[in-house]
């Protein structure tokens, strides 16, 4: 077992089984190859702000459910139905801003997937940026994506570094996982 020391500070005092350890061994920061799996994360970053991001992860698996498993090509249909629908369940994060932002933002992905083929090769074809010119792209293509959103969005599927500090144990897995581009 590696030193509980040697991780990131921010799961550093946590219990081995507590929510926030386990999405930062398991899942922060390390690549994702699906563009619906890319989606979800920034439908749960655009619905963590203002919100601790622990309340995100006791609702993950529901807020999958809710939108369909993140099925851009579902969300992006959604009419008056689905959105009193998300806006009536408790296990989702309910706010009128947010339900509408991932409407517009998965219309938003399927045209970028007609010119770039994906949303992953949309992000690839920005990358490198550095944070702040991520942010004026992002702002400029979808709704509801500040700063800190599209920061965590970024850092948290491995386009920005920053995940893990050298010394944790998960940054040998982490950057092993990285495709060369991005690193």
């Amino acid at each position: 077992m590696a030193d509980v020391n040697s991780y990131c500070q921010y799961v550093r005092d946590l219990p081995e089984n507590d929510l926030h350890k386990n999405y930062h061994d398991q899942e922060y920061g390390f690549p994702l190859e699906e563009d619906n799996a890319l989606f979800g994360r920034l439908i749960l970053e655009i619905n963590q702000a203002g919100l601790s991001w622990t309340t995100i992860l006791r609702k993950k698996e529901h807020f999958e459910i809710a939108y369909d498993g993140f099925n851009i090509l579902k969300i992006a249909s959604y009419g008056e139905r689905d959105r009193n629908r998300l806006l009536q369940d408790a296990g989702v994060i309910r706010n009128r801003l947010k339900v509408d932002a991932a409407i517009f933002n998965a219309q938003r992905v399927l045209a970028l997937q007609e010119e770039f083929g994906s949303f992953k090769g949309w992000i690839e074809h920005h990358h490198p940026l550095v944070r702040e010119e991520w942010v004026k792209v992002f702002k400029k293509t979808f709704r509801f994506t500040g700063g800190e959103i599209v920061n965590e969005f970024l850092m948290s599927t491995g386009y920005l570094p920053g995940a893990h500090e050298k010394g944790c144990p998960v940054y040998g897995k982490w950057a092993s996982s990285m495709p060369k581009c991005l690193t």
